[in-house]
């Protein structure tokens, strides 16, 4: 069965464009072209990625994305933000509320495409290598195969890339990473990224689990150098 990917943009050529391009890859294709149309959409075809625009009509792209990560049901969705602004305060936004990844307009069709394809792998791989894995660090709970987090037994909503990032570092707990080898091991080769998208993820993440993130006790800076999970459990 082909899998679905959302598309949401105000602009019918654009959804046009790209959803010719995606059939053309094999996938099947949703459309919608507001942020109130998405959210049914999702709940009504519970599609495999999501290409959002920021700027909708009614709900905005930040509020819909804000919306998926807070819903249980469908958490876990690979978001691709795209946004017709340059500005790094769009960006961050974009990443803040849950995006994995972003494309700014005007962008390139291959370039976007490869995106997909990258998301959606790593998606499935995290999903097929994690399947039976759990761990406990303290208070923190970590559930590979249901990619449940909790934190003194309260749920805890994370993004799909926010996972990975998590996962990642406490498979290597004590081990100092920099920024550019948590791009290469956690978002992969094909994704065009800069470093500056680690610190948001991070400060995002933190936010999610960490008492007191002036204080973190599970992710650490180390200054000069980069990041790294507790050794202590």
């Amino acid at each position: 069965m082909s899998e679905k990917i959302l598309v949401v943009d105000d602009e019918k050529d654009i959804v046009e464009l790209i959803a010719y391009n995606l059939e053309q890859e094999g996938f099947a294709v949703v459309k919608a072209y507001n942020g109130e149309t998405a959210l049914e959409e999702i709940r009504t075809h519970k599609p495999h990625l999501m290409i959002l625009d920021l700027m909708l009509p009614g709900i905005q792209g930040v509020e819909v994305c804000r919306r998926i990560r807070s819903d249980p049901e469908h958490a876990a969705l690979p978001i691709i933000m795209l946004t017709a602004k340059t500005g790094e305060v769009d960006t961050v936004l974009g990443l803040e509320v849950g995006a994995d990844d972003y494309v700014t307009k005007p962008f390139s069709v291959k370039e976007l495409m490869a995106r997909v394809r990258s998301l959606l792998r790593r998606s499935t791989m995290e999903k097929e290598a994690g399947r039976n894995e759990r761990f406990d660090y303290g208070d923190l709970h970590i559930d590979c195969g249901s990619h449940l987090v909790t934190v003194k037994g309260e749920p805890v909503d994370l993004s799909p890339t926010e996972f990975r990032l998590l996962k990642f570092l406490a498979l290597n707990p004590g081990r100092v990473y920099t920024r550019d080898q948590l791009l290469d091991r956690v978002w992969g080769d094909e994704t065009f990224v800069e470093p500056r998208t680690v610190d948001v993820h991070i400060k995002r993440l933190r936010a999610r689990i960490e008492e007191n993130r002036a204080r973190p006790r599970y992710v650490l800076t180390v200054r000069g150098f980069g990041y790294k999970f507790t050794d202590i459990a």
